[in-house]
């Protein structure tokens, strides 16, 4: 089952206009006279001079004129284009709803189905849910037609504010344009002209890294490390050579099947940036564990270095089995950042003018504590860890910089995915029922507090990200201050805001 493209489909783009601009008909005028300065016109030649003047001012007026009536024909066409644009998106409109797309959809986002017909909601069979994220839900379906296994992902929105299908519509736009096998491809919409949901339809993959890396089954060697590490690189390598920031890499979003194959899935907060153009981006974006130290500081100005960083610490729980930022604020997690990472240095804090620059910078510098937590880590895999996880953007380098560095030329190479083992299928779902197993079993024997532990814990992993156009900056600033004092208040190895 794919996307059908629709045989019609009609062009967006205006036809050129062929008239072109007007050119000015007008008489050139005549050439200044060089030389010595005339002499003064004789009286009797004063009469003749007026006549000649009158004459000029005449043919002036009658330029004039056919100036403003050039402009007057220019705006002409201009007025036309405009109208035949309109015209063409209203057929287009009209075409899309005909096709079976709901007014809705078409009226907001008409580029973003274009050349597509809906697949319909009775031709696939919902088995089970197999994921939950903020702003979607996942479902395992059977392709009733062809008996495939695919994935639905129902996005939620608000079909009555344009502002949140165009929200929508941006993840679909930005799955249409990436194309890598290691980046999960769009393969259909499901909706219907009577319709208020969407559902995108993807290949279904049994696992994601999640599940896969809290398995205590489970045990990666170097060798299927360095695959699964490849194929994560490689995809975004391509998402950021097409100008795409995933902006919330982690490792239920990364999926893999019973081949081996690694994809990157969940383009939900996924938007495209351009470092020579100077729009400000939101920082409320990256689940809280995996969000690099420059958002969690406020910063609006960044690129695909926020997605590097969650690689980083992906790659870290590779080797460890879980998390290994574990913090339950923002706050705290800036703490585990600097206590494991270390702080930026000096220079750092003065060009940089993050937003919460001030409140925050250590009274003292923490100086990096990576290669100590981590020295059973082989040491070409310790600086490629290094580079990821650096506190300043600029030092993390880029995807195609990690693909050639040391620990992938180094043996044992990555193996071919086809070798990997084929485990059962193991998702982050699969990880929170052994995560609430042994919850409950640890209640039993230790009591409550070890559960509402974990509990805060598991809560902090599941943090959405905001969505963008619903926060609001003051109050973003005064909670994440009055969130620092709390924590100054309850934590025993504490940092101070500079003076």
């Amino acid at each position: 089952m794919g996307c059908v493209a629709s045989k019609n489909a009609v062009s967006v783009t205006p036809a050129a206009d062929s008239s072109g601009a007007l050119r000015d008909r007008g008489q050139p005028r005549a050439p200044v006279p060089s030389g010595p300065v005339p002499l003064p016109v004789p009286a009797a030649a004063v009469s003749s001079l007026r006549s000649s003047s009158s004459t000029a001012r005449r043919s002036e007026k009658v330029k004039d004129d056919a100036e403003e009536q050039g402009k007057a024909v220019v705006a002409v066409p201009a007025a036309s284009r405009s109208f035949r644009l309109r015209s063409l998106r209203k057929s287009l409109e009209g075409e899309q709803v005909a096709a079976g797309w709901p007014p809705w959809l078409s009226a907001v986002a008409g580029e973003a189905i274009q050349g597509w017909i809906p697949l319909k909601a009775d031709s696939f069979e919902k088995l089970e849910k197999v994921g939950q994220g903020t702003y979607s839900s996942v479902f395992r379906a059977r392709d009733l037609e062809t008996g495939k296994i695919v994935a639905l992902k129902k996005v939620r929105f608000d079909n009555f504010e344009p502002e949140s299908v165009r929200f929508m519509a941006r993840e679909i736009q930005i799955l249409r344009r990436l194309d890598h096998p290691n980046v999960m491809k769009l393969e259909g919409l499901i909706t219907s002209r009577l319709s208020c949901s969407l559902y995108l339809v993807f290949e279904y993959m049994e696992h994601d890294l999640a599940g896969l890396c809290s398995s205590p089954d489970i045990k990666f060697t170097e060798a299927q490390l360095k695959c699964y590490m490849n194929q994560l690189l490689s995809g975004l390598e391509h998402c950021h050579s097409r100008r795409v920031v995933h902006r919330d890499i982690k490792g239920a979003n990364l999926l893999v099947n019973n081949e081996g194959i690694l994809k990157i899935a969940d383009f939900g907060l996924a938007n495209y940036f351009d470092p020579s153009k100077n729009h400000p981006l939101t920082s409320r974006v990256v689940t809280l564990w995996y969000r690099p130290p420059e958002l969690l500081l406020g910063s609006t100005h960044y690129d695909a270095a926020v997605d590097l960083w969650s690689i980083g610490c992906v790659f870290a729980e590779m080797f460890r089995g879980k998390p290994i930022l574990q913090g339950r604020t923002e706050v705290e997690q800036l703490h585990k950042i600097f206590k494991l990472c270390g702080s930026p240095a000096d220079d750092y804090w003065k060009k940089s003018k993050l937003p919460h620059a001030t409140i925050f910078k250590p009274h003292h510098p923490y100086p990096s504590t990576l290669r100590d937590v981590f020295k059973e880590v082989p040491e070409n895999a310790l600086s490629l860890l290094e580079t990821l996880l650096s506190v300043e953007p600029y030092k993390r380098g880029t995807a195609s910089g990690a693909l050639s560095s040391e620990f992938f030329r180094t043996k044992p190479y990555a193996c071919e995915p086809s070798s990997l083992p084929k485990y059962t299928p193991n998702k982050e779902m699969d990880a929170k029922l052994r995560e609430d197993a042994l919850r409950r079993k640890a209640s039993r024997g230790h009591g409550t507090e070890a559960s509402k532990k974990s509990s805060r814990l598991s809560r902090a992993a599941r943090e959405p990200s905001a969505v963008p156009k619903q926060i609001n900056n003051t109050e973003v600033s005064f909670s994440f201050f009055y969130d620092w004092m709390l924590h100054q208040m309850l934590s025993e190895d504490r940092f101070s805001p500079a003076v």
